[in-house]
């Protein structure tokens, strides 16, 4: 009878194998667990060649941290919850990108909650989900928009994780990272006055959107401070779109056939004021200077190209996950209830040939 020997085993240092564990990462390593434990969650002061040395054992040997053990260790679970709504359009989207690449950077993962309209009201079942999932933190990248805020004045905040807000007015114990829409809109707006316009009409956002509201007053407030008239004939509310940059340039010019200079409150408003304008046969900028907000890449191809507000808002999203992680860190929503802390981000004007004369 023949002999028969079993198959060898895997060695627990076999790549890729569950079996690999710290220590033996350690042992490869030639340093402590302590050490490799640092060096996988990116703590501590590690020289860089001690560093390097653990990289190339984590890498020969496929260590994979065991996240839930660890979680459950640190009582953390490296993930943070994100409530978004609108990825499809130009703003909401450089958003979100901000936020991913400032959560990687720090060792985050992400939660993504999509809403389906940004006055959506069931506001209980996404921050149970947000609960269940036992995110560090939350960054509510949703627009204010009428009233969906105010779930948060019947929400004790101290039960839940930190949140940090994107977009919206300042409120009592919220830390609210944002645009500076009103000083984008006055800028624009004092540029067209610097430029000689004085019958600046406005094409406004939906006006119960908190943004839309911001960009009004500075529009209104750079009229002021100039002595300019603002009669209502000079204001067209629109929803953002094209169709209603279209439409409101139309209404604008109906009621003020003179007027010299429009402000878009977005990039879209103003391609769509745009063609109106090239259909009415005025001549940009000569006869209307157009200024829109956002700098969407396609500003620039425009005809003429569009003087446009440049909203920062990869930044908006980056520094809401800097805002967000340093309040995980002290493991606190803001030092009392009373406190709010808002962060506006500057926005930049971009000039371009829709409104200054070569």
């Amino acid at each position: 009878m023949g002999m028969s020997s079993e198959p060898e085993k895997p060695s627990r240092k076999t790549r890729g194998t569950f079996h690999t564990t710290l220590r033996d990462v350690a042992k490869l390593a030639n340093v402590s667990t302590k050490t490799v434990s640092r060096v996988v969650n990116n703590q501590g002061e590690i020289s860089s060649e001690t560093r390097e040395r653990v990289q190339a054992a984590i890498e020969q040997l496929g260590y994979r941290p065991n996240i839930l053990a660890r979680s459950l260790i640190n009582q953390r679970t490296n993930t943070l919850g994100v409530v978004a709504w609108g990825i499809e359009y130009f703003g909401p989207s450089r958003t979100v990108v901000g936020i991913e690449q400032q959560a990687h950077q720090l060792g985050y993962s992400l939660f993504l909650n999509l809403i389906d309209r940004p006055d959506n009201g069931d506001i209980k079942k996404v921050l149970d989900t947000l609960i269940t999932h036992r995110v560090d933190g939350i960054l509510w990248a949703v627009p204010e928009v009428g009233n969906n805020r105010t779930w948060l004045e019947s929400t004790h905040m101290d039960q839940l994780p930190p949140i940090v807000f994107l977009s919206m007015g300042p409120r009592p114990g919220c830390a609210i990272v944002a645009v500076d829409n009103y000083s984008g809109a006055k800028q624009a707006t004092q540029h067209l006055i610097e430029q000689g316009r004085r019958k600046i009409g406005i094409i406004t956002g939906p006006l119960s959107w908190w943004e839309a509201r911001e960009r009004y007053a500075g529009w209104k407030a750079a009229l002021q401070e100039a002595d300019l008239v603002m009669p209502p004939s000079l204001i067209v509310e629109g929803d953002w779109s094209a169709a209603a940059g279209e439409q409101g340039l139309g209404k604008l010019m109906d009621h003020e056939p003179d007027i010299d200079a429009v402000f878009a409150s977005s990039d879209q408003i103003a391609l769509g004021a745009l063609g109106t304008a090239h259909r009415l046969g005025c001549k940009i900028p000569e006869d209307l200077a157009i200024v829109g907000f956002d700098n969407m890449p396609e500003s620039a191809c425009f005809w003429p190209p569009l003087t446009t507000v440049y909203q920062q808002l990869i930044d908006v999203g980056r520094i809401a996950v800097q805002t967000l992680h340093r309040m995980i860190e002290d493991n606190r929503q803001l030092k009392t209830p009373d406190e709010a802390t808002v962060t506006l981000v500057k926005p930049e004007l971009i000039i371009r040939a829709s409104s200054i004369l070569c």
